[in-house]
């Protein structure tokens, strides 16, 4: 058994929120001396605290709320504000939700829609006033509707945005919708049928910020203010961007792979409703919780039963309004996000009452985040699927090389997945270290031979090495396996 001991971490702050109705006791002071005990092929572990892991991935802050039947449990705030900074990070310091904000966002319009100023399953055409959805022969027997919008399944493109600099100009939601300057992405169109099948969208969601706008006449953020923030207690959470100087000064840095703070601290996102909250683990636990009890019909604060059916109600080819459905974990509704240096996280269940949320100011926040909600749910005692035993090939790589990296993959191999490598060889090619990266790739293309994502990743790595025949080769066969990857394409004329 390889031990790896416990370093001091001096940058740590917490709140308890006790309730004589927990039934669990607080299990944060286990996870913070054992994050994860991860199983090498050799039959030993290792052991990782969480200062330790923080540590060694270079993760600045990590912060978190547990549910426990109903009601926050505790919460907990880990490390500082930002790389090379000593403030220290609490549980009302703020970070970016990034995706997350999408389930916030479909409450808001649910909530128009019991008002009568929305209709879920109507063109939303006929709603919008400042911009309409450009028709095509995609939209000659099926339209886009906000049903659709809301569960990714309107046909719409753009997956993401990246957001802008401090102090760049910035595109009107409508520029942003037609790809005109100065936005960043390319515009917002119906790529396939409407509802015949899911492909996330955030260019659809920021169709429904607009429309919610034109509906109301009002500022988007202050819609959702009035709308879902405040009458859900969400005290420390905005959609302003960008900030007002007051709140910005609770804000925490994004940090990139490479361990730099995001220019400016952090992008601002004028696609408010898919990437623009701001706000605490907290703040979101509120907001799981009276998700939760409204979906039982014990709560009535922003939507009622009637609209948490419609909410809830898987859609044709498609998933829930907002949320995703967790097919292992009946009851449970989820959502990630991951804006240019922050990760976030929520898990909730509504049968059991237990839930977490999660939110870190690092690029490489994914695995510390799943880490800790593995951990917490498992000494908790939560009847919650994670899928076998803790994984986390990225951990083992920064901390002890892509030998034993491979080793731990091996281990829990019945659970891996392909993400497991590539994720650890990102993090391995943004701290420099090519020739392990490229060993984490080539083990994952003999493992997933058909993805044409592994193929890629190897490409990208051997470029980066230098070795123009092997990525030239790795992005044909990439393309082999997925004719439709334009990286590779680009990288191909590149390199050519």
């Amino acid at each position: 058994m390889t031990l790896i001991s416990r370093r001091t971490f001096v940058t740590l702050a917490s709140v308890a929120i006790a309730s004589p109705s927990i039934a669990h006791a607080d299990p944060t002071s286990a996870m913070e001396a054992t994050l994860a005990e991860l199983p090498l092929s050799d039959g030993s572990v290792l052991r990782y605290s969480l200062a330790e892991a923080m540590a060694s991935s270079g993760i600045p802050a990590i912060s978190f709320a547990a549910i426990s039947r109903f009601e926050i449990a505790v919460a907990r705030a880990y490390g500082v504000t930002a790389v090379g900074e000593l403030t220290k990070v609490t549980t009302r310091s703020l970070f970016q939700a990034a995706s997350v904000s999408k389930p916030v966002t479909a409450t808001g319009a649910l909530a128009l829609v019991r008002r009568g100023k929305l209709d879920l399953d109507n063109n939303v055409n006929d709603r919008l006033k400042s911009w309409q959805v450009p028709d095509n022969e995609f939209t000659a027997k099926e339209k886009v509707t906000l049903r659709r919008l809301m569960s990714h399944t309107a046909g719409l493109s753009v997956h993401g945005f990246p957001g802008y600099a401090i102090g760049a100009q910035r595109p009107t939601v409508q520029q942003i919708l037609d790809g005109s300057p100065p936005a960043n992405t390319a515009p917002v169109r119906v790529v396939f049928e409407p509802g015949s099948r899911q492909e996330y969208s955030g260019g659809g969601i920021t169709v429904e910020q607009l429309m919610m706008s034109d509906v109301t006449g009002k500022a988007f953020e202050n819609l959702m203010r009035d709308t879902v923030l405040q009458p859900m207690g969400m005290r420390d959470s905005t959609f302003a961007q960008p900030l007002p100087d007051g709140i910005a000064l609770r804000t925490t840095a994004g940090t990139l792979f490479d361990g730099t703070i995001v220019p400016g601290r952090s992008h601002i996102y004028p696609e408010m409703a898919a990437a623009g909250l701001w706000t605490t683990p907290t703040d979101l636990a509120r907001f799981a919780i009276q998700t939760a009890r409204a979906r039982l019909g014990q709560a009535d604060v922003v939507l009622d039963v009637t609209m948490m059916e419609q909410m809830f109600q898987k859609v044709p080819n498609g998933d829930m309004l907002g949320f995703f459905s967790d097919p292992k974990n009946p009851g449970v509704f989820t959502h990630n996000g991951g804006n240019a240096g922050f990760r976030s996280l929520l898990i909730m269940n509504s049968v059991t009452g237990n839930g977490i949320t999660v939110m870190t100011n690092a690029d490489g926040g994914w695995g510390l985040m799943e880490l800790l909600s593995h951990r917490i749910g498992t000494l908790s005692g939560w009847t919650h699927d994670f899928g076998g035993p803790a994984r986390a090939v990225w951990l083992v790589a920064i901390t002890n090389g892509a030998n034993m990296a491979l080793s731990h993959f091996e281990a829990v191999r019945s659970t891996a997945q392909e993400s497991d490598l590539n994720e650890a060889g990102r993090i391995l090619l943004a701290k420099g270290r090519t020739d392990e990266a490229i060993k984490l790739y080539r083990r994952n293309v003999e493992v997933y031979p058909t993805s044409g994502n592994v193929y890629d990743s190897l490409a990208w790595a051997y470029e980066v090495a230098g070795d123009k025949a092997q990525a030239t080769s790795n992005y044909r066969l990439s393309l082999g396996h997925n004719p439709a990857n334009e990286n590779a394409l680009e990288r191909l004329k590149a390199l050519e």
